[in-house]
């Protein structure tokens, strides 16, 4: 597997190549449909500006995340883009056979040939209740337990190659390799790239150990960060993907024209947060509503302990921002994630990170 399917190069005077997590975010007022329109505007407008991947998240019963499907959405951005990855991140594996999985991305690789990762969490992506009707089990915890064979047996589904005697081993995931191997096939036998993904240490020893990337989400667990990528780089084992550790984080970032916008649009990310951590979640708050809002004590305290690791304010401040965090963590890669009411202030943050740093011109 060639390493710059991993590995992106640096443009301008990023400190490290620069990616883009899309939640597909629904404000208040907006529709789905416009928010993936957004999402093609965004994967078409940072391919042109040199971002190396593009991923987009899994998340179930949730009104303002309209990525329940990655699939389904990165199938989609395949028909708009011509060179930069594509990705989930992630699929959350417990949640769906591993066979169904393989032959997704397997899909996704026939469409988008080199250019699709395939980035796995061990997490249910949703509430307790929607994760049993995912899987029709109510039995939650050995998803996750599991997850190390889930892995094993998606890989193998992926190359196509359960040793004889297996359960099985007449069974193939297609489009895949078995089509190269069949009288008169053809196909290629390249698969998507493997990541974990992971908020803890558990993804971060997994992956190390199996010599696979890591992608970490600094963004919601950034008090574990630096702990998980050292676990990772410790525990690593050189493989045929890597022959050492590669890691990228997730940051939350978002750069305005105006800095009194972030902090509005910083406001409304926490209110949105509070609300889904207190059970009910809902369509990303108009700053307005965000400003009228009452925050209890308690609740000022999360929005404060939250928003701190938002990167936010002037392009200069976000850009001064990440290279510290890059400092500070050592990681390969930093993935931006933008969240704001409207899809245009999106753009427009993506837009003024790509001018700080120089990168090429769309």
């Amino acid at each position: 597997m060639p390493a710059d399917e991993i590995r992106g190069a640096v443009h301008g005077t990023a400190p490290v190549p620069l990616s883009v997590l899309d939640l597909v975010t629904v404000g208040a007022g907006s529709t789905a449909s416009d928010a993936l329109r957004t999402s093609v505007e965004l994967a078409r407008f940072t391919e042109a500006r040199g971002f190396h991947r593009y991923w987009v998240a899994e998340h179930h019963s949730m009104p303002g995340v309209a990525s329940s499907s990655p699939a389904v959405i990165l199938a989609n951005l395949a028909a708009h883009t011509d060179r930069i990855r594509l990705g989930s991140g992630g699929v959350m594996l417990p949640n769906h056979a591993p066979l169904v999985i393989a032959e997704q991305f397997g899909t996704l690789e026939a469409m988008a040939p080199g250019r699709i990762d395939l980035g796995l969490g061990r997490a249910p992506g949703t509430d307790g209740a929607t994760a049993a009707a995912l899987r029709r089990s109510d039995t939650l915890n050995e998803g996750a337990d599991d997850f190390p064979q889930q892995l094993a047996e998606l890989t193998r589904f992926l190359d196509d190659d359960f040793p004889d005697g297996h359960p099985y081993a007449r069974i193939h995931a297609i489009p895949g390799p078995v089509q190269g191997s069949t009288p008169g096939g053809v196909q290629s036998a390249h698969r998507p790239v493997i990541w974990l993904l992971g908020s803890s240490g558990f993804s971060a020893q997994l992956a190390g150990m199996l010599g696979l990337p890591f992608a970490f989400a600094h963004h919601f667990s950034a008090q574990n960060t630096i702990p998980a990528l050292d676990l990772y780089r410790e525990t690593f084992r050189p493989s045929e993907v890597l022959s050492e550790p590669y890691a990228l984080i997730g940051v939350s970032a978002l750069a305005t024209d105006d800095e009194a916008e972030a902090a509005r649009q910083v406001r409304a990310t926490a209110l949105n947060m509070l609300r889904l951590r207190m059970g009910r979640p809902g369509l990303f708050p108009d700053p307005e509503d965000a400003a009228r809002h009452e925050f209890s004590p308690m609740e000022e305290e999360f929005a404060a302990s939250f928003t701190r690791n938002i990167v936010h304010g002037s392009a200069d401040e976000v850009r001064a921002g990440l290279e510290d965090l890059q400092k500070r963590t050592g990681a390969d890669e930093l993935m931006l994630t933008s969240h704001a009411h409207r899809g245009e202030l999106r753009l427009r943050s993506y837009e003024l990170i790509a001018d700080a740093y120089g990168l090429p011109a769309a």
